[in-house]
């Protein structure tokens, strides 16, 4: 192998394929915790038990134990892989993507085991402040980043710190939770500006990396939940705001959505589930503070989107192992 500086044995056939296991695949486990927490709301709102919601939640708790162990032993087998990945101008932003997974999991489990959730979440904390310092030293450092390498999917660190008062709030450590809303709303704030400089007056985006353009719903839907979280649920102004430019995200998204059908699949896609699902979840509680049919009906509407679009992606990821078109060499 050429990663040794000596012989090495026979290559066999799984440690190629090893060494293209991305840090994108924990945007699947996203998609799945939103997905989970969105079943949950919706579960609450028709009054039943929590039979889906409890199945969904197995599901990415095992999904993310198996894609952790996976990605440990590339670490493992393939350090040069990942330090690859970690200078890689789009592949940096997932990296996060592992802390906003245990912080969604923490959040997801919270009904049901309050002090294993809690744990959790703790962990998820501990991790995204480390990666978020990583991450954003490594935009400000020495690396030659142009405005074509910036992408929606520079907005997921961001994502993780708004993340944290989800289910923070519930745990305690007010200023904790505070300290990380505050940096993510700030940083989202700049990103944006950057991200629509680089859509408006720079070359279209990579057809691998358009569907990334559905991050822009998550971090004002994600930071609307916080919020409510730390103002104790009063629907104020910003509240206000925050969800109202998560619509109007989604609505630019909904126009350019035309073109995504036409585009080959990639690990990419599963950037669609989780922002639709913090807008399913954020116009739940928004319907439920304002008493508003409208916004309950546009819930269960994202609700039936969001369902079809997992169900899709698992569908077509399925296929796409079974046609071996992943972990191959970009």
């Amino acid at each position: 192998m050429t990663d040794t500086p000596h012989p090495a044995p026979t290559e066999t056939a799984a440690e190629p394929r090893l060494a293209h296991f991305h840090v994108t695949f924990f945007a699947t486990v996203m998609g799945l915790a939103g997905l989970t927490l969105a079943l949950h709301r919706a579960e609450g709102a028709m009054g039943t038990g929590h039979v889906a919601s409890g199945a969904a939640l197995a599901v990415t708790v095992l999904a993310f134990a198996a894609i952790a162990l996976v990605y440990a032993l590339k670490a493992r087998a393939h350090p040069q892989a990942v330090a690859a990945e970690w200078h890689h101008p789009v592949k940096l932003a997932f990296f996060p993507a592992i802390s906003i997974s245990l912080l969604l999991i923490g959040t997801a489990a919270r009904p049901v085991a309050p002090e294993a959730a809690r744990l959790v979440w703790l962990l998820g904390v501990a991790a995204q402040g480390a990666l978020t310092l990583a991450v954003i030293s490594g935009w400000i450092g020495r690396r030659p980043f142009q405005p074509m390498h910036v992408s929606p999917a520079w907005f997921i660190p961001a994502v993780g710190n708004v993340v944290v008062p989800v289910a923070g709030v519930s745990f305690g450590f007010v200023e904790l939770n505070w300290l990380f809303f505050s940096t993510g709303l700030i940083f989202w704030l700049v990103l944006l500006t950057l991200v629509m400089n680089r859509l408006i007056f720079h070359d279209p985006l990579p057809a691998r990396l358009l569907p990334t353009l559905v991050i822009l719903i998550a971090p004002p839907a994600v930071s609307f939940l916080a919020w409510l979280q730390l103002n104790g649920g009063v629907l104020d102004p910003f509240a206000r705001l925050l969800y109202y430019a998560a619509l109007g995200f989604a609505a630019i998204v909904a126009v350019q959505a035309a073109g995504f059908a036409k585009l080959p699949f990639a690990l990419s896609w599963w950037a669609l589930s989780f922002p639709v699902a913090a807008l399913t979840l954020a116009s739940f509680a928004y319907a439920a503070l304002a008493w508003s049919g409208a916004h309950l009906a546009l819930a269960w509407g994202l609700s039936a989107l969001l369902l079809g679009i997992v169900g899709a992606l698992v569908a077509r990821t399925a296929l796409a192992i079974l046609r071996d078109e992943i972990c191959k060499p970009e």
